[in-house]
């Protein structure tokens, strides 16, 4: 019990580091994905061969190959931020790969006549994808984009190798000054824990309340 009381601080630190790249992450994850979504249904071709790219090329990448690409590729190329905000786009974009594949298979869900009827009242494509066909297809993709943003939660683990605050990375500290690392790694768990739970909780709420009943 030590290992927390004596390193609150240090935890705390870590676990708002966790959070934030989780939030902001996952609010880069759905705005994308949502995004690339529309593209893979568009009847433009141009955007459904871009979102489809996107989505085969983010999913196909180890993470960790893309934090390498984004947190050191892109300073070659003159573009320097924080590592924060590096590993939040690193995160993010990766994330929004899955979030389009299950909002897709959310528009799949709605009735083809839905939209049909909508064009025959005048209304253009964005106009019926978002006042017809994902209202209705948020309902059915809350479970799988829930799920994802929980992964998303555990990926961002993988930050901590790049000089960036988050809450596995604590363990090399208390390492040092010599505390068990069995215990170090049990309240990381507990922290890890702690934010998974929440992201559970909230969409299990959601689906309770704007879900498909089953």
């Amino acid at each position: 019990m030590n290992v927390l009381t004596d390193n609150f601080s240090l935890y705390g630190e870590g676990l708002l580091g966790t959070v934030e790249l989780t939030v902001f992450a996952s609010l880069l994850a759905l705005v994308v994905g949502v995004l690339m979504a529309a593209f893979r249904v568009a009847p433009v071709g141009s955007l459904r061969v871009f979102g489809t790219v996107w989505v085969m090329v983010l999913r196909n990448t180890p993470l960790t190959l893309l934090f390498f690409a984004v947190l050191l590729g892109l300073p070659r190329f003159g573009v320097v931020l924080p590592f924060k905000i590096f590993a939040i786009l690193a995160l993010g974009c990766y994330t929004s790969a899955f979030i389009c594949e299950a909002v897709r298979s959310g528009i799949n869900t709605v009735p083809v006549g839905q939209g049909e009827a909508a064009r025959s009242l005048g209304m253009t494509f964005s106009q019926t994808l978002g006042e017809v066909v994902l209202p209705q297809a948020f309902r059915t993709v809350i479970p799988p984009v829930g799920s994802t943003l929980i992964a998303l939660a555990k990926n961002s683990a993988i930050a901590g190798s790049f000089s960036v605050v988050e809450l596995l990375g604590t363990y090399k500290t208390l390492n040092e000054l010599g505390y068990s690392i069995i215990w170090t790694f049990v309240w990381i768990a507990v922290g890890y824990l702690i934010v998974t739970l929440t992201i559970s909780a909230l969409f299990n709420v959601l689906e309770k309340r704007w879900g498909v009943p089953r």
